[in-house]
């Protein structure tokens, strides 16, 4: 896969390689450079503490962990 980079050091990840690595737009990406100029990107996955409250239903109210355990 080819991609190209724009002036101001962007690129695009081509979208089949998106979906194949479960991307959606804010997904945390870390590059290493090899010894051999070759670079590896990996997918940082986010902790589970970072998704709290995304599961939210309108009809219910919130609860805390905390009053969850009572």
């Amino acid at each position: 896969m080819m991609v190209t980079m724009t002036s101001k050091g962007r690129i695009t990840l081509p979208k089949k390689l998106r979906d194949q690595l479960g991307l959606v737009p804010g997904a945390r990406l870390a590059f290493s450079l090899l010894g051999d100029g070759s670079v590896v990107m990996r997918v940082k996955h986010r902790r589970l503490s970072s998704l709290a409250g995304i599961l939210t239903r309108p009809d219910q109210p919130t609860i805390s962990i905390d009053n969850m355990k009572r």
